[in-house]
């Protein structure tokens, strides 16, 4: 489906929009972190840096955090079968980032292409990759991977990475829950019954 690249890139941007953005998890509120404690959140959403803990600003927390949010409107769009929409926020993100392809190379490592922002920051290189990631995503026949939980009550994204195309839940735990409370519902049917 996708290079590991694109994949952990595609990782990255779940991992953003679920710990940045508000609304539910499981069953439960879900409050996005904030103020002081947004820099921290961000860092733990990110993968580890090979070069050692990163110093995350305030300023870049809050890039991101604005970015995790239209990362969720593309999710959202797409869940609904709303590709255009999802493209033009991606394209609107990908403009803001002044994502430009490059070619890297990491100690140890074969050459990547990455896609960096105009200013190189990490609030921007991130921005600009978790975007480019969606796109080829949407711009391709993988758009149906890219998903919003439907257990009731959770709103975390997904991308979907199964053989057949055919998960529904951000989490085992949704699911899970979903199948016991459908279980349930049943039971009380036929008891009624």
């Amino acid at each position: 489906m996708f290079d590991s690249h694109v994949t952990a890139l595609l990782e990255a941007a779940v991992s953003l929009v679920n710990s940045l953005t508000g609304g539910e998890e499981r069953g439960k509120p879900y409050l996005a972190p904030h103020g002081a404690d947004l820099p921290a959140a961000v860092d733990a959403a990110l993968p580890p840096a090979a070069s050692g803990p990163r110093a995350i600003d305030a300023g870049q927390a809050a890039y991101l955090a604005r970015t995790a949010q239209q990362l969720r409107r593309v999710f959202e769009a797409v869940d609904a079968g709303r590709l255009d929409e999802a493209a033009h926020a991606l394209n609107g993100l990908l403009a803001s980032s002044g994502a430009r392809p490059q070619l890297d190379q990491v100690p140890g490592e074969p050459w990547q292409l990455h896609f960096h922002g105009a200013d190189d920051s990490l609030a921007v290189g991130w921005s600009a990759g978790c975007a480019l990631a969606l796109a080829l995503a949407v711009g391709s026949d993988l758009a149906g991977r890219l998903g919003v939980c439907q257990a009731p009550h959770c709103d975390r994204v997904y991308v979907d990475g199964s053989r057949n195309s055919a998960r529904q839940f951000c989490s085992t735990a949704c699911q899970n829950r979903t199948k016991a409370a459908a279980f349930r519902a049943r039971q009380a049917k036929q008891a009624r019954s």
